[in-house]
């Protein structure tokens, strides 16, 4: 297993081209929030704006677009029971983001089976939460994509039957390999698990043990892989490592992180890193 390092964050954080609009920065849907956890879709979609992505849907349940619309101004918001809206969108996006807060409901399963089926293989899909609890439930056939899961340990146990306990390298790696995906197992001292090789983040504290933070993660995974795609696994790796190393410096003062603070930090994070290799000091611990 090979440590994640900080040298991932100048490979894929580079300078912006002048010559530049918002759709060169990538179209990203993100699926979530019921009536119930309008929280965690309003969390992801922070980071992915907040990431830089250039266009940023929501779809989620109407209960949450004045939240929205007041926090966030800059996304886009749909009713995700519009079934015919959200087919059309996920067929034009560049990632996906399904699961945060999407819950386990009827209603859940059938927007979910409704992203699945619209997806194409050119895309990145973003599977989080609920939507992999759903899919380990129900059986729901894996979509077409280039797939990052991004489970905590039960999440996981659930969608590869490997207990907790026994959830191994070896035997992680075999169920990835099934998949043919990547896997972002969460946990302390995270695990990355690519098609070519798995990574242990060695950053990260008990300060980012707060709800949201999973949420947070995976809309940076999806703002970073919608942004960065000549390179969808590191722009996956950059991401992961970025949450962490931005909680670490804000744990330097406070005693827990809210997950939103990650978020809007990012710009200023993201800026100190394109400009690396040009005599700036970057405020960061390997």
């Amino acid at each position: 297993m090979q440590k994640l390092d900080s040298s991932i964050l100048k490979t894929v954080i580079t300078p912006r081209p002048q010559e530049s609009f918002k759709g060169t920065f990538g179209k990203i849907l993100l699926v979530g929030g019921n009536h119930q956890f309008g929280g965690a879709i309003i969390m992801a979609s922070t980071a992915s704006v907040y990431s830089g992505t250039g266009l940023v849907t929501v779809a989620t349940d109407p209960i949450n677009s004045s939240a929205i619309h007041s926090q966030l101004p800059e996304a886009m918001v749909i009713d995700f029971n519009d079934t015919k809206a959200v087919a059309q969108l996920t067929e034009k996006v560049d990632t996906i983001v399904i699961g945060p807060g999407l819950g386990e409901e009827v209603e859940s399963k059938a927007i979910l089976e409704n992203v699945f089926q619209h997806t194409n293989e050119h895309q990145v899909v973003v599977i989080d939460g609920s939507a992999i609890t759903l899919m380990a439930r129900d059986h729901i056939a894996q979509p077409k994509g280039h797939i990052i899961y991004t489970p905590h340990q039960m999440e996981w146990q659930r969608l590869s039957g490997i207990k907790i306990a026994d959830q191994t390298e070896t035997v992680n790696r075999k169920v990835r390999d099934e998949l043919n995906a990547t896997v972002i197992l969460k946990k302390h001292h995270t695990e990355i698990y690519t098609d070519t090789k798995v990574y242990q983040l060695p950053i990260g504290s008990a300060a980012q043990a707060v709800g949201g933070m999973g949420d947070t993660l995976a809309g940076m995974v999806g703002g970073f892989t919608a942004q960065f795609r000549k390179n969808i696994t590191n722009a996956a790796l950059a991401a992961t490592y970025a949450h962490s190393a931005i909680a670490d410096e804000i744990a330097e003062q406070q005693y827990v992180v809210l997950p939103h603070q990650i978020s809007h930090a990012l710009p200023g994070f993201m800026k100190k890193i394109s400009l690396m290799g040009q005599n700036h000091t970057i405020g960061f611990h390997n």
